[in-house]
């Protein structure tokens, strides 16, 4: 006896079904988060499991059209998977051949009093772009920032405010980022396609949050800079680390075969290449880059001045190591950063990622799959007519994933997922999508106290979300950018013979 089509793909969930569903699952997830402390892997599981029960039992979708939806989402992001795996292993090999070390040496030099705002907002997107992490960045160089703000008497708000900025920028821009792999895999588009055509909006976002940094920082420029911890940081980073101009090769490299327009796993093979021979330049042996590669690089020196549990034992290595004009208390406090800031990377690092990944995207693929999504997706479009209209959709989706699942990760999974066949019916490139879901998934989650990324830079630098979420001008501006910027008809990209300008003007 055959099957009927209801008996073998059941029914579409009514609205209210489908609402119900997605506001149970951000309870659930937001209490595990949020009121729980957990991580948000296991209460995305759990709210994988209701969707795939009401599918089933509500629906009646058979188990292996939810199994399959679940393992097409599994499969859309394996090729980010690869490249996270791949981060992993560079930013373990490019700390332990000094090249991220002598980025923020370099960096910090172009500090001054009256630019101490718009150095901290490159310092710590230079730091972003290298480590492909907000929040390694925030944690570690953004509280030397703080004191140093607070030295010179900005306010407190205003400072986090730029570090945050900064910091995004970097993590949204950098090759090296878990979002910035994730966007292009769930939109359908790759790597570097996607960096390239974020740069449109973002670019003119940068120029904008630099212009404010400037005007704000005028006002403070009779300050005086805390060169005594600066100082502390390049002396003991060179105590440790190979610091040379040598060392800006790899990431050079690496965004250099970008542009040439190379795959990204070629492109981030070659900058662990280059970090790899560097290592054997300067002796390290094969053992050690293999474990940097793998568990990622573990501070020495740093770990040692951190753990020192008296100041004569900090005196004694600071004379061992012939570092000279550091205060031994300033040692010990810079040592404890910078062991926090540069232990980190392997191929380790990226399984807490990845295993965030997939559950996310297994809720997803049966969110999709059941058809929730598809039903929400059409309430949400009823009144969109134009491209300006449908990128501020994803851009609100993105905003409300933020606000009521508590992740980024959800907030650019889910509206990718709800977006994707909206754009290709458009006849809109997949990097549309791709650099919507950034613009605001990934810029907007530090904005929310009750969100993990707002509670963690809330904690890490000090100032309550809502009191810093002001002057992070950089996470606000840049989905207002990209909704202009679309509306204007600027940076809008058409799959090839889409373009209805085109179009129009081979008819004429």
């Amino acid at each position: 006896m055959v099957e009927s089509s209801v008996e073998k793909k059941g029914r579409k969930p009514a609205f209210i079904e489908a609402l119900l569903v997605l506001v149970a699952a951000a309870a659930m997830i937001s209490y595990g988060v949020l009121v729980l402390g957990a991580d948000a892997h296991i209460p995305i599981i759990f709210s994988t499991v209701l969707a795939a029960l009401v599918g089933r039992w509500v629906l009646q979708i058979r188990w292996s059209e939810i199994e399959d939806g679940m393992i097409t989402g599994i499969t859309m992001a394996l090729q980010a998977i690869v490249i996270l795996m791949t981060v992993g292993l560079i930013v373990g090999s490019w700390i332990l051949s000094g090249s991220v070390p002598s980025m923020i040496y370099y960096g910090l030099k172009i500090l001054s009093p009256g630019f101490f705002l718009l150095a901290t907002l490159l310092i710590c997107s230079i730091v972003g772009l290298a480590t492909g992490t907000s929040w390694g960045t925030s944690g570690t160089v953004g509280i030397a920032l703080m004191g140093v703000g607070a030295g010179l008497g900005i306010p407190a708000p205003l400072t986090a405010g730029i570090i945050i900025s900064g910091a995004y920028f970097g993590d949204k821009m950098s090759p090296l980022s878990d979002t910035t792999n994730l966007a292009p895999a769930v939109a359908g588009t790759d790597l570097f396609t996607h960096i390239r055509a974020m740069v449109s909006t973002t670019s003119v976002t940068y120029v904008i949050v630099c212009a404010l940094a400037i005007f704000f920082g005028m006002k403070y420029g009779s300050g005086t800079l805390d060169a005594a911890r600066i100082d502390a940081i390049q002396k003991l980073m060179a105590a440790e680390f190979s610091i040379s101009p040598l060392g800006f090769i790899p990431p050079l490299l690496v965004i250099g075969l970008a542009l040439a327009k190379i795959p990204a796993l070629p492109g981030l093979a070659a900058g662990i290449g280059a970090a790899v021979a560097m290592c054997f330049a300067q002796g390290i042996g094969l053992g050690g880059i293999i474990g940097a590669l793998h568990y990622g690089y573990e501070a020495s020196l740093a770990s040692d001045f951190a753990g020192a549990e008296m100041l004569e034992a900090v005196s004694q290595l600071m004379a061992e190591h012939g570092i000279v004009g550091v205060a031994p208390e300033m040692a010990q406090e810079v040592g404890g950063m910078l062991n926090e800031l540069l232990t980190r990377g392997g191929l380790d690092s990226m399984m807490w990622t990845i295993s965030l990944i997939f559950c996310a995207l297994s809720f997803g693929g049966i969110m999709e799959r059941c058809g929730f999504l598809e039903v929400l997706l059409h309430t949400i479009l009823k009144g969109v007519r134009s491209v300006g209209g449908l990128v501020t959709a994803v851009i609100i989706s993105c905003f409300a994933s933020n606000l009521f699942l508590g992740d980024q990760y959800l907030a650019i999974v889910m509206p990718g997922r709800m977006f994707k066949d909206a754009f290709d019916e458009k006849g809109l490139h997949p990097k549309m999508l791709s650099r919507s879901l950034e613009d605001c998934g990934t810029l907007t989650s530090v904005l929310i106290p009750w969100n993990t990324c707002g509670a963690y830079n809330a904690g890490v630098l000090g100032v309550a979300t809502l009191a810093y979420a002001p002057f992070a001008f950089m996470n606000y501006l840049n989905p207002i950018v990209a909704i202009v910027m679309t509306y204007l008809g600027i940076s809008v990209f058409w799959q090839e013979g889409k373009d209805p300008k085109a179009r129009k003007a081979e008819e004429i």
